[in-house]
């Protein structure tokens, strides 16, 4: 069982800059993979970055250039620095622990309960 933890989310205006972090509980063998994830109102849950166990990133296309997620393995954390943000970031964002570099959500091993941004225009 891996416990996820979000924080960072808030209200920026457009252009602002925001930075999540989720740290994750100690675990016996680390997942494959961790990654962030966003939900609007009335939408579906999508990927936003992925990252593997070696540093390898995926990106949305909609984020590329204006996010940047990484990881500090000695401190079970993983952070998503967002800048450049548009209204159209506004969404509910769940950091991931899964197995395979797919970003697919039905992939995801564990989720956390998510933190609410909020981008005004």
């Amino acid at each position: 069982q891996v416990q996820l933890v979000e924080s960072g989310g808030g209200s920026v205006q457009s252009g602002g800059s925001l930075k999540l972090s989720c740290v994750a509980s100690t675990y016996a063998r680390r997942p494959g993979c961790m990654g962030w994830f966003r939900q609007a109102p009335g939408k579906e849950r999508e990927k936003v970055a992925i990252i593997d166990s070696e540093g390898t990133t995926t990106y949305a296309d909609s984020v590329k250039g204006r996010f940047t997620i990484s990881q500090d393995n000695a401190k079970n954390t993983l952070y998503l620095q967002m800048n450049s943000l548009k209204p159209e970031d506004t969404a509910m964002y769940y950091c991931a622990a899964m197995s395979d570099f797919s970003g697919r959500p039905g992939s995801v091993d564990y989720w956390g309960k998510g933190t609410l941004v909020t981008i005004s225009s």
